[in-house]
């Protein structure tokens, strides 16, 4: 396995020229049947070295873009029923398949769907050394582009993370990912969920059913706590509530003897309702409340973030709700349109506001409240 050491400047750019030579073979500017320049050639002409070269070449062999002729060269083979040259190909990285982004993934297919792109899929597990090796294997398999959830939550410095993405040798649009750090200007290309404006908004609106003392019951190492933490207390001062529990707790740490511990702290702290980050934890939240004697949501009111399994919940509840499938598809759109104009555009930088969804945890009317009151 690769380690997770930054990619060396003789390897980016290897990859720089692996994309650019295979640009070349599908854009027509080597036919199928040409004969590529030798690898001594093309090292003089780049100033690469002949290994790198050679590497480059082997990427297109077994990406079977090109073959090699023994005693003949190098010559451009693209078989007629191979959809790469009419189709982008499109690489997407996410951390995990089975909650949160189905969703996103769905929204990037029907784009790519639309646009003749085909999606290429990697999964990270949130494993960093893996994101690596992942989507190294995406680029050597050829990709135009990238759509990537990458690690960066977790780093000391995302900042140098976010540089060697930037030094791909394909665009790259980040999904529920900027940086966010003080400092320097973050130039990535991304869509975002807007997070703190939807805890911003779960407080408003449990604020506008009449409760005062709203507690936050968070998941600490999430990738979204940060920013969720920030709009709740944003909100707070805002409504100038007074101050309540913040519990943090990992994701690890939450079981029913946690969750009854959680509910004993927001009694003894007179909080009369909760947001909680994210729908397990506000699922074994409500079952402490029942354990408790208390009743939800007259005792306690509930409000969840990321609306996965909300509404299967014993009491459904209300639950701030990320656009997925809206920044998948947009993220996609984003990242074509990139191909299209050959990084001549202008950057976007997208956050999307979360919607809230009444249902009987927080005793409010329910329906779709976009404007969370």
């Amino acid at each position: 396995m690769r380690d997770s050491r930054p990619q060396t400047a003789r390897e980016l750019k290897f990859r720089r020229l692996a994309a650019e030579l295979r640009r070349r073979v599908l854009d027509g500017t080597w036919p199928q049947g040409t004969k590529l320049p030798t690898e001594q050639a093309l090292a003089a002409e780049t100033g690469l070295s002949v290994t790198t070269v050679r590497r480059a070449y082997e990427v297109l062999v077994r990406q079977e873009l090109v073959e090699r002729r023994q005693g003949a060269g190098t010559f451009a083979t693209v078989r007629p029923d191979d959809p790469r040259p009419s189709g982008r190909a499109v690489g997407v990285l996410v951390p995990t398949t089975v909650a949160y982004y189905p969703r996103v993934l769905q929204g990037i297919e029907d784009a790519l769907a639309v646009a003749g792109a085909r999606l290429v899929l990697a999964c990270s597990r949130y494993d960093r050394t893996i994101e690596r090796d992942a989507i190294e294997r995406l680029l050597d398999d050829g990709v135009d582009g990238l759509l990537l959830v990458p690690m960066l939550h977790e780093l000391a410095e995302p900042l140098t993370r976010t540089s060697e993405l930037l030094g791909l040798p394909v665009p790259v649009v980040l999904m529920e990912r900027r940086l966010v750090t003080a400092g320097p200007l973050d130039e990535t290309e991304h869509v975002c969920t807007d997070h703190q404006s939807g805890a911003y908004v779960a407080v408003r609106h449990l604020h506008g059913l009449g409760h005062r003392r709203i507690a936050l019951v968070l998941r600490s190492d999430g990738p979204h706590a940060a920013q969720i933490a920030a709009g709740y207390e944003r909100a707070a001062g805002d409504l100038r509530l007074p101050g309540t529990a913040r519990l943090s707790v990992p994701s690890a740490a939450w079981n029913p003897g946690r969750a009854d511990a959680a509910v004993a702290e927001l009694t003894s702290d007179r909080a009369t309702a909760a947001v909680c980050f994210g729908d397990r934890e506000a699922t074994l939240l409500l079952g402490a409340a029942r354990r408790a004697g208390l009743r939800v949501p007259d005792d306690l009111a509930l409000v969840s973030y990321d609306n996965e399994i909300a509404d299967v919940a014993e009491v459904p509840l209300t639950a701030v709700s990320p656009p997925k499938y809206r920044l998948g598809r947009l993220a996609a759109e984003i990242l074509l349109q990139r191909l299209a104009d050959d990084g001549t555009g202008p950057v976007h930088q997208v956050r999307l506001r979360p919607e809230l969804v009444v249902r009987a945890s927080c005793g409010g009317k329910s329906g779709w409240s976009p404007r969370g009151s």
